[in-house]
């Protein structure tokens, strides 16, 4: 994975002209370890370790970010919990959290957005929360 990123990138970056930059979404679980699996949580941690060490190999040229959502209200949950089950879920986590949100896709994708655009040219190497303070909670 990461030889490929390396090289696509690098390539990219080259004939383009332009500085690129890579955003990896990994888990707020890499924090506490209470991801869906052990092998869930080890990988989105080793996901951080790359993200750190692409960030320091790619740098100038590409610069290399993660996000970690937290509980995302889709419609895996209603697949898993049908609909009286997910809009359970969907309160538990509203009045767990501190912003009192279920996140959303979209809202995990405004900070993809983010990351990968020239708001944010000055970063590179950082592990971005947005779990509307799951974390904070201590779950």
């Amino acid at each position: 994975m990461v030889r490929a990123t390396r090289a696509l990138l690098e390539a990219g970056a080259r004939a383009s002209g332009r500085a690129s930059s890579v955003v990896n979404v990994s888990s707020v679980s890499v924090f506490d370890g209470s991801g869906s699996s052990i092998a869930y949580t080890a990988s989105k941690a080793a996901l951080n370790s790359v993200t750190l060490s692409l960030a320091r190999a790619l740098a100038p040229l590409i610069r290399v970010n993660a996000v970690c959502p937290g509980y995302m209200d889709t419609t895996w949950w209603l697949k898993g919990a049908g609909q009286e089950g997910a809009d359970k879920l969907r309160e538990t986590v509203r009045t767990m959290v501190p912003l009192q949100v279920a996140s959303t896709a979209e809202d995990v994708a405004e900070v993809v957005m983010f990351l990968a655009g020239p708001a944010s040219r000055n970063m590179t190497g950082e592990i971005a929360v947005a779990d509307a303070g799951l974390r904070l909670a201590g779950r």
